[in-house]
């Protein structure tokens, strides 16, 4: 129960990923707050979790909307203490001199918009109370670039660079961020896609979730601005 008395808010709770974050920390006593764009979904996670939790319907690359999400979970389940920023996308297959304008922007506002927001609505909390956990999401495969993933790289690169500047700007205030960076997580969309593929060489979210939990439990206070690879067993 090493969360016990902590309220965490997770967005993007209603994917594979968040689903996993959000069952992890409330398995070990954590207050959830399930952030997800479809109130319906992230509602059906939280039921499903035992313990004290809220779903909220909120787009998160509106701040606004973001701000007033987080206030409204602070006030049933109490201040945010942990921050897991699950929200994102994906896309691939176009070469750079071909993505739409459009394209480049959504892999932004997904990947980026969605963390800015956050941050921007639950940090300022964080430092009043001097203390806070906050983990995002990056990509092992956008350490570099790679063909036909531009935007998807360029909008998972700036999630890791954000995460530095907020780790410098915060730890000072009893705030760790970092970062995890999986490879290929084993969810039912990717065995779809990649049908020849070995999942069992990818990681699962249910692994990736321990990882975001350490990241966010006392053990891991010594740790700021960290880009955790994730990459499974091979």
């Amino acid at each position: 129960m090493r969360f016990k008395g902590d309220t965490v808010i997770v967005t993007g709770a209603a994917g594979n990923l968040g689903s996993a974050v959000a069952s992890r920390f409330a398995a070990e006593g954590a207050s959830v707050a399930l952030f997800g764009h479809r109130l319906e979904k992230v509602e059906t996670v939280a039921a499903g979790l035992d313990g004290k939790h809220a779903a909220f319907g909120v787009d998160l690359t509106d701040r606004e909307a973001t701000k007033q999400a987080v206030a409204q979970a602070t006030e049933t389940l109490g201040p945010p203490t942990i921050l897991c920023a699950i929200a994102g996308g994906f896309d691939m297959g176009t070469p750079v001199h071909e993505v739409a304008a459009e394209t480049w922007q959504k892999m932004m506002d997904l990947n980026l918009g969605t963390l800015l927001s956050a941050l921007a609505a639950v940090t300022p909390g964080m430092i009043e109370r001097g203390a806070g956990k906050i983990v995002t999401v990056g990509a092992n495969g956008a350490k570099t670039g790679g063909k036909t993933m531009g935007p998807y790289a360029a909008s998972k690169s700036a999630v890791m660079r954000v995460t530095e500047s907020a780790s410098a700007e915060l730890k000072g205030h009893g705030v760790n961020v970092n970062c995890v960076l999986p490879s290929i997580i084993d969810t039912p969309e990717n065995r779809a896609a990649m049908p020849k593929a070995d999942p069992g060489k990818w990681v699962t979210p249910e692994s990736l979730a321990g990882v975001i939990a350490f990241l966010c439990s006392d053990d891991a206070a010594d740790i700021h601005g960290a880009l955790v690879p994730v990459t499974g067993p091979s």
